[in-house]
């Protein structure tokens, strides 16, 4: 597999309702946050890109400013324009 379907794979684990951070994903397949964040990028919008937020909980400002409001549809404690990483981070099971 190549870092792009590592990323893709990671960010369709992430059920609605959490997040994870650039550098999470990156830990979880072995690659750094900045390549993440090249590979996310590149990806499309049937990837829900909105749940991968910066590591201090704040949304991506990509795709017109959406991130925050589909975060909040999807139940996601966000209080000051940032998501609550301590009850919304997802968990990968290895």
């Amino acid at each position: 597999m190549s870092i792009v379907d590592d990323v893709r794979a990671a960010v369709l684990a992430i059920p609605a309702g959490s997040v994870a951070s650039y550098g999470d994903i990156g830990e979880h397949i072995g690659a750094g946050p900045r390549q993440v964040g090249r590979v996310m990028s590149l990806l499309g919008d049937n990837v829900p890109w909105w749940r991968v937020v910066h590591a201090d909980g704040t949304p991506a400002s990509c795709h017109g400013g959406r991130a925050p409001t589909l975060l909040t549809e999807e139940g996601n404690p966000i209080l000051r324009a940032r998501v609550d990483m301590t009850q919304a981070r997802h968990r990968w099971s290895e």
